[in-house]
């Protein structure tokens, strides 16, 4: 028994040597399994080999979502998608697919503040998540703050590499850059590094005629627009605003109750 015992240990270790952690969590377990439905040994190993497949699969999926930098509860499931238009509502389970992204084409949503863009793109990108994609969210002005700090330190290449390892960039609410030269600069560059190659997915409050409160420069600005609907997908949030109902079934919810 002991002898057995120490095989067992000796097994442990020699999986784990060769990194396969399911197997040693679940190989007792599907023994067992194996032993009371006769299976063949090939049929052990292979139910095993699905194990690992599978666990190596969900740890890099949670690697990746916590990589994201995605909001939580920004979700599928959470999306509500009776206030979408019904174009984006047959646009959504082919937008979950990713092609878009393998395409390297771009995804740029506006609407007014409160429509749900960032809702709707986060909830697209979790499902990205889910089928392997590297996605990265960032608030504009942050990812702005970020090249600045970058180029002031003579890395915005290095950076830009960074970047590059993500399939696709969330950039939310690019209307709220604070639009002095420098950052209109290094944001057309990030834009233009990943023309044609990455998929940049944007939220705006303010239509292309716009942007020019973004770019100022109206060349840069007819360049940068030029580069991000070449190959994209548009879509245009309208309706109520999302945060004005719920607070006003908030505040109905507490008149009721006094």
């Amino acid at each position: 028994m002991r002898k057995e015992e120490r095989a067992r240990d000796d097994s442990d270790v020699l999986l784990r040597s060769l990194c396969l952690p399911a197997f040693v969590a679940y190989r007792k377990e599907v023994a067992s399994q194996a032993e009371k439905g006769g299976w063949s040994f090939d049929q052990y190993l292979h139910h095993l080999a699905e194990l690992e497949v599978e666990e190596r699969k969900r740890h890099k999926t949670e690697r990746i979502l916590k990589r994201s930098g995605l909001p939580t509860g920004k979700t599928l499931a959470s999306l509500d998608p009776a206030r979408l238009p019904v174009a984006i509502r047959r646009q959504l389970p082919v937008l979950c697919e990713g092609g878009f992204v393998e395409r390297a084409e771009n995804l740029l949503a506006f609407g007014l503040p409160g429509r749900g863009k960032t809702h709707l793109v986060c909830a697209i990108a979790q499902e990205l998540v889910l089928r392997g994609y590297n996605v990265l969210f960032v608030p504009a002005f942050k990812l702005v703050q970020r090249l600045l700090s970058a180029k002031k330190e003579l890395s915005l290449e290095k950076e830009l590499r960074r970047l590059d390892a993500f399939d696709a960039v969330i950039l939310d609410d690019i209307g709220y850059i604070q639009q002095d030269r420098d950052e209109m600069e290094v944001l057309f560059t990030f834009l233009a590094e990943r023309y044609e190659r990455r998929s940049v997915i944007i939220t705006s409050n303010l239509v292309f005629s716009q942007w020019d409160k973004i770019f100022k420069d109206p060349m840069t600005t007819a360049a940068a627009v030029d580069r991000l609907v070449h190959h994209s997908v548009i879509l245009e949030l309208v309706g109520k605003s999302v945060r004005s109902e719920e607070a006003m079934k908030r505040n109905g919810e507490t008149k009721d109750e006094s």
